[in-house]
């Protein structure tokens, strides 16, 4: 039987033509479209203004008009207010402030302090928007992710430098939150290149400006430095015997938070009979590793010194988690001990993998925080803002330093925001804020509008470098006065005798107990809060 397909398309001297010609050409369509596709570059677009680099996964940049979540899905309602905030504001009217953060950390507690961080730069960029009384500009808050533990700083960075100028009039950079080799070199790329800087977390002394010189021109901080906490734990704990205690500190270096604070509690256990303990952490400080193991070592050698009491602990939280679990499966269950540490501890509010247990074995975790809700509120665990300010771990309240109102003002806008429609941006209860993240977030943009508004002549949109040459006049009568307390700048960006919140982890899943204030000299500042000579 003959084929029927072939005596259709085949059988005529015109067929075999038109049919040659049709395969061709479907042949050479077809190759040219797979060439294409071998040819064509990736598409690697998240978002606009955001894009995943060669060789990574993560989505960085910077999401233009703040409506890009980076595939989180804890930040979506925040980040949908956003924007929203921006969407009304008129082009031309705004300055942009954006927050520099590493949006797509895998790290759980990093995550969290994502959110809150983004919660409360959000409601301080409502307020100066809608509750200032009509001031100019109007601010517009944009999103730039560094990545994973910074690594990807680059790209965000060379975004931000193109967007000072129309139509993004980018005046400022918030968030920075972390001390690492990375923020560090952001923080200066920025600088140099005019942009101002308001740092929300940063607190190692070595990524800062100071008498000596000024690496950052432009750089102002909102949290102590790690000298600063070191010492406002040093005058809180008045009864410390240093030959009673000992530092377990990691050895890896280049981490600008842990060798800062390192270098600061060597100083405050000058005296101590025993010699430090070591561990090393991984190049990345939220890898677990095997630092466990050595832990649960150290463990045993801190029990052999019969009296210590005290550990100063210079470390991650990660590791501050595992250290804690060893010491509560410790030998010596009948020695009580007190660990003091920076503001890492913060993270533990919320990280499952920590053994509540341990502290219930006689071990007290105390730390340097950088804000928390009780600080100025009269009924602990309420944060209603009526006024406790304990200033000294002696009861005594602070009647300067901060101030009740500032705090009650902050919540009353926390739950103005918190609602539609404004809001839902997320949690934002007792329990979310005793981290500190979402009130030192706020101070921060606080801190940048008002910067970026004595600047304006005439409420024009002001010149880039004249917002960073603002700090020095932020003391005194303008001062900041922010919800976790005064932020008093000196002539270098530094916050003169900040409050230091006394914060204590508790036995009770999620809760980190406020203790009291401390100061790094010793007292709270003068009614005038001016940084001395």
């Amino acid at each position: 039987m003959r084929n029927p397909l072939r005596y259709r398309l085949w059988y005529t001297a015109r067929q075999k033509a038109v049919t040659s010609v049709v395969a061709g050409a479907l042949a050479l369509t077809g190759g040219w479209y797979g060439f294409g596709r071998l040819t064509a570059p990736e598409d690697r677009s998240c978002a606009k203004g955001v894009e995943r680099p060669v060789g990574s996964d993560e989505c960085v940049g910077v999401a233009d008009g703040g409506s890009y979540d980076f595939g989180q899905s804890q930040l979506t309602d925040v980040v949908a207010a956003i924007a929203r905030e921006n969407a009304a504001l008129k082009p031309g009217t705004y300055a942009t402030v954006a927050l520099l953060l590493p949006l797509t950390s895998t790290d759980g507690a990093m995550r969290t302090k994502m959110q809150h961080e983004l919660q409360g730069a959000f409601a301080a960029q409502y307020r100066a928007n809608r509750l200032s009384n009509e001031q100019v500009p109007k601010i517009r808050l944009v999103l730039a992710n560094s990545g994973r533990n910074n690594l990807l700083w680059r790209p965000a960075v060379d975004r931000l430098k193109t967007m000072t100028g129309a139509p993004d009039h980018l005046r400022a950079v918030s968030g920075v939150a972390t001390s690492s080799t990375q923020i560090k070199t952001a923080v200066r790329e920025l600088t140099a290149a005019h942009i101002a800087v308001v740092g929300t977390t940063i607190t190692a002394d070595d990524i800062a400006n100071g008498p000596k010189n000024d690496p950052f021109p432009g750089l102002a901080r909102v949290s102590p430095t790690n000298q600063d906490e070191a010492e406002a734990l040093a005058h809180f704990g008045q009864r410390l015997r240093p030959e009673k205690a000992l530092l377990v500190q990691d050895t890896r270096t280049g981490d600008h938070y842990t060798d800062t604070l390192r270098t600061a509690f060597t100083r405050l256990v000058r005296g101590t009979r025993y010699q430090p303990q070591l561990f090393t952490s991984r190049s990345d400080p939220t890898d677990e590793g095997n630092t466990a193991n050595t832990f649960r070592d150290i463990t045993h050698l801190i029990c052999d010194t019969k009296d210590a009491d005290t550990v100063f602990f210079a470390g991650r939280h990660t590791q501050l988690r595992q250290f804690i679990n060893a010491l509560g499966g410790r030998g010596c269950q009948d020695r009580p001990f007190t660990i003091l540490t920076g503001d890492e501890g913060s993270y533990l509010g919320s990280d499952k993998k920590l053994d509540r247990n341990a502290l219930r074995q006689k071990v007290t975790v105390r730390y340097a925080s950088l804000a928390h809700p009780d600080a100025w509120a009269t009924e602990p665990g309420k944060g209603n803002g009526k006024g406790n300010g304990k200033g000294n771990g002696k009861g005594e309240a602070a009647a300067t330093g901060g101030s009740p109102q500032d705090y009650q003002e902050f919540l009353n806008l926390l739950a103005t925001v918190s609602r539609a429609p404004a809001g839902p941006i997320g949690p934002t209860g007792h329990s979310d804020l005793t981290d500190g993240q979402i009130i030192i977030a706020h101070d921060a943009m606080t801190l940048a509008v008002q910067a970026v508004r004595r600047a304006s002549p005439g409420g024009r949109l002001p010149r880039l470098a004249d917002v960073g040459e603002q700090w020095p006049r932020m003391n005194g009568s303008l001062k900041v006065s922010g919800a976790g307390g005064w932020i008093c700048l000196d002539n270098h960006g530094n916050p003169y005798n900040k409050a230091v919140p006394v914060v204590e982890l508790s036995p009770e899943d999620g809760r980190q107990r406020f203790v009291a204030l401390a100061w790094p000299k010793g007292h709270p500042p003068d009614a005038t809060c001016l940084p001395p000579a």
